[in-house]
């Protein structure tokens, strides 16, 4: 359950100490860290010390200590040396080692409990009992924030998001597939979305710059209680997919700021096929040649306004017209004209979210 790295670290600080050399083994005399080389020869005493009965022991030159975890057998720890001193470190390494046990044992059980309260997996009574037992507070105001990043298992922007939310104990940091990191973030009194989005952008650009890690953040609502959680982290989920098919010139999206785009997203397919026959018949958006795509784009940046859009576009504003002109008779919709022009941009939009919803894998 502990790393070795962590093991490690513990035995070197603790030789820096009482220097002292000492060395953790598993219950099949495996070596997970060590301060001297020699440890490996110790397998065979290992093995004999495992089956005995005594809970430490002197064994070629080496005092032998098991570290239990519940009463199971964990680790044995050896201790270089017979000496009295060498007998109150090894102790004192023990209790150190256990103790390490049970804070990662909760840190588990903490994880274990925040991936089942996202997923809606648990019971209402059951999250109020295993948030009693793990103490976490269930009236705190909470939010989740998605980190997406490119890469399957990428561990080092992991352990980045966990070094930067690292004096924030009350705040859980997870994941429940590959790709997404999750943030469950306590609010503070008087915290508004405003902060809120500024966390997101440090997220965003410590990940881009220490972990060289290029990833999209999405976050929910603010919920009131324990068992909302889930909510806030569905609401998450949608703006990142929402976010992706719609505005994937954003790295930080927000569910209350999806827009109509959330409305698009909730519809179903059937329908949205429908919608497209009424406007565009038998044609489709992508018959549209790069020019005209590139011309109804700008013109709807500019707000309808053809004098802009044709001196952004570079061309005359006769020759604009004549474009626009082209694809009413196409498509039977003057973008000049207000209602027209809402139709054609929700058109585009249903057929962006169409694309999207073939190529996802359920």
């Amino acid at each position: 359950m502990i790393s070795n790295q962590i093991l490690q670290n513990t035995i070197d600080g603790l030789k820096a100490i009482t220097r002292i050399d000492l060395c953790i083994v598993d219950t099949d005399g495996k070596v997970l860290a060590t301060s001297f080389p020699e440890a490996d020869g110790y397998e065979e005493a290992v093995l004999s010390f495992v089956v005995s009965p005594a809970d430490s022991q002197v064994i070629s030159g080496c005092q032998f200590f098991k570290v239990l975890d519940d009463g199971q057998l964990e680790y044995v720890l050896l201790v270089k040396g017979g000496s009295e001193d060498g007998y109150m470190i090894g102790k004192i390494a023990v209790f150190q080692i256990q103790n390490l046990l049970v804070a990662y044992k909760e840190r588990f059980d903490k994880d274990n409990f925040i991936k089942n309260l996202l997923l809606d997996n648990l019971l209402l009574v059951d999250i109020y009992n295993r948030a009693k037992k793990l103490h976490i507070d269930t009236e705190a105001k909470r939010i989740v924030f998605i980190i997406e990043t490119k890469h399957e298992k990428d561990s080092n922007a992991l352990e980045t998001v966990r070094t930067l939310f690292a004096t924030r104990t009350k705040d859980f940091i997870t994941a429940v597939d590959e790709k997404n990191i999750i943030i469950v973030r306590e609010v503070r009194p008087g915290e508004n979305y405003k902060e809120l989005e500024q966390t997101a952008y440090v997220v965003l650009d410590t990940l881009n710059t220490e972990a060289m890690s290029k990833v999209h953040v999405s976050y929910g609502t603010i919920v009131n209680s324990l068992k909302e959680v889930s909510r806030s982290y569905k609401e998450a989920k949608m703006a990142l997919d929402v976010g992706r098919i719609f505005y994937s010139d954003r790295n930080v999206v927000a569910y209350s700021n999806l827009g109509i785009g959330r409305l698009i997203y909730q519809l179903p397919i059937p329908l949205c096929k429908m919608f497209i026959k009424e406007i565009f018949g038998n044609k489709s958006p992508d018959d549209f040649d790069e020019e005209t795509v590139s011309t109804i784009n700008k013109f709807f940046e500019n707000s309808l306004n053809v004098s802009e859009t044709a001196r952004q576009l570079f061309i005359h504003r006769n020759t604009l017209v004549y474009r626009l002109d082209k694809i009413e008779k196409s498509t039977g919709l003057d973008l000049r004209v207000f209602e027209d022009a809402i139709t054609f941009k929700i058109a585009l939009m249903v057929v962006k979210y169409m694309k999207y919803m073939e190529t996802v894998d359920y």
